[in-house]
C-alpha cells in the first residue's frame, strides 16, 4: 500500500497523512500559483533557511506526482480541480 495514494475519480483526502492534507489545503486556499515558501510560512516553518523547505518540497512534489496537485514550471504548484 502506498503512503500517498494516487488520486482517483472520487478523491478521498482522508487517505492522505496529516502533513500532506495540510499542504494540500493551503494550496487550495490560494488563488493561482503557490510557491513552497508560501506553504511553509502558513505551516510555521523557518522559511529563511532553504534546507528547512526541502522536506515540504518533496511532499508537494509527491502530491503532484500522484495527481493531487499540478506542478508548474519554475516549481510552483496549483490545486487540481
Amino acid at each position: 500500500m502506498l503512503l500517498i495514494p494516487h488520486r482517483g475519480d472520487d478523491p478521498d483526502e482522508t487517505a492522505l497523512p496529516g502533513g500532506y492534507r495540510k499542504a494540500l489545503a493551503i494550496v487550495r486556499t490560494v488563488d493561482g500559483l503557490v510557491q513552497v515558501r508560501t506553504v511553509g510560512e502558513e505551516l510555521g516553518l523557518e522559511v529563511a533557511v532553504r534546507g528547512k523547505l526541502e522536506p515540504l518540497r518533496a511532499k508537494m512534489t509527491k502530491l503532484a506526482d500522484r495527481g493531487w496537485l499540478h506542478k508548474q514550471p519554475g516549481g510552483r504548484f496549483t490545486a487540481r480541480r
